[in-house]
């Protein structure tokens, strides 16, 4: 199989349809380029962000009362103020005599809610992943007529609380107000896994989908895996990176790029356009505990060879099975969460990256009128 052919870089252009992918409007003419899954039994278990080493488990939400469902099911009521939160909980029929028939626990980032009843604790509610944190020693709580009703001080008052847990349709609601419209970019070995993940993602937040493989092959028209074996690997690479610098400018799009060494992914030069969003790493581990999983991230992040490790956040699959994907995508946005607010400038800065051209001092960004071929070190200083 060649792996030496080169592809002159060429500038790609696309209208956009909000509804589905992005269609070819016009395409310069480029030398013929080229083409790349995994299938494995189990679901997602470790999250970790590059950079800030931040890791969370899966949401988990149960109740007797009633099932892990969004905020629009009425079995709670929930209101979201500016320094608090209020849940409201039912308790008609469960004959509670006393403030003593109620035991609330609230830590962190969980909060525990049982009742006395018929001689026995229910749980009325239980979640180690409230949406964000909370000052545990100002939690109040009462009862009003027949409801329990739970305040929760925040800790960080700017955010906005979709629902007094994280999950799927809250991180979906909530991202929009953190990444501010900045695209992702997925990024790892199977090209199936991202595709899927992507689609899943683009669908929950209404950004764009958008696949650098299709793009590519109706582009080519011909498979990757046809244009592998005519032009090479390297020709794939190029090609895909020239789409990267098109899809660079867009907004509210996640990007499908191609898995494995035959995307420009997987080579830290051809990184500069993925800098200007948020990289998700999807990869796959034979770590059998969360911790040895975690333990992989971080020495792959230390040693640096892998270019994925250039990803903002990483998300360790622990096997494949695409009746999860939604649970994959939902590890991705808790591990973005997570990344934001630990510095809310990282959407104004990926866009101030854009603006100035993606020139590739990445996360240091340069003055205005530097000149990357000039050989200048772009690690420090810059704009913060």
């Amino acid at each position: 199989m060649a792996a030496t052919t080169t592809t002159t870089s060429t500038a790609f252009s696309f209208s956009q349809n909000p509804t589905n992918t992005l269609q070819p409007s016009s395409l310069q003419k480029l030398s013929r380029p080229k083409w790349s899954s995994i299938s494995l039994p189990t679901v997602p278990r470790v999250l970790f962000a590059n950079g800030c080493r931040l890791k969370t488990s899966l949401p988990r939400v149960s109740s007797q009362s009633f099932p892990t469902v969004p905020v629009t099911v009425k079995n709670y009521e929930f209101l979201d103020g500016s320094t608090e939160v209020e849940l409201r909980l039912q308790l008609g029929g469960r004959n509670i005599k006393s403030s003593r028939d109620i035991f609330v626990d609230a830590d962190g980032s969980s909060l525990i809610i049982k009742v006395q009843h018929s001689g026995s604790l229910v749980t009325l509610m239980e979640t180690n992943q409230l949406f964000d944190k909370i000052k545990p020693a100002e939690t109040i709580w009462y009862i009003d007529e027949d409801e329990l009703v739970i305040n929760l001080k925040k800790q960080d008052p700017d955010l906005k609380w979709p629902d007094i847990v994280e999950s799927w349709e809250s991180l979906t609601v909530g991202s929009m107000q953190l990444l501010k419209g900045t695209s992702i970019y997925i990024v790892g070995d199977s090209t199936e896994i991202i595709q899927k993940v992507a689609q899943e993602l683009a669908v929950g937040l209404g950004y764009t989908p958008l696949s650098t493989k299709e793009l590519l092959e109706a582009f080519a028209k011909q498979t990757v895996d046809s244009l592998l074996l005519a032009e090479g690997s390297e020709s794939v690479v190029e090609a895909e990176s020239a789409i990267l610098q098109s899809l660079s400018s867009h907004v509210r799009a996640v990007i499908a790029t191609l898995g494995g060494q035959h995307g420009a992914a997987g080579r830290a030069h051809k990184w500069r356009h993925l800098y200007a969003g948020f990289t998700i790493w999807l990869s796959q581990t034979d770590a059998t505990d969360e911790d040895s999983a975690k333990e992989e991230a971080r020495s792959h992040i230390k040693d640096g060879r892998l270019a994925y490790s250039n990803a903002d956040v990483v998300v360790k699959l622990q096997g494949w099975d695409a009746d999860h994907v939604k649970t994959v995508a939902q590890a991705c946005l808790s591990a973005l969460k997570q990344l934001v607010l630990s510095d809310k400038e990282l959407p104004g800065k990926k866009s101030l990256y854009i603006r100035l051209g993606c020139r590739g001092d990445w996360p240091n960004i340069k003055p205005p009128g530097w000149d990357p071929a000039a050989g200048d070190d772009a690690s420090p200083g810059g704009f913060q």
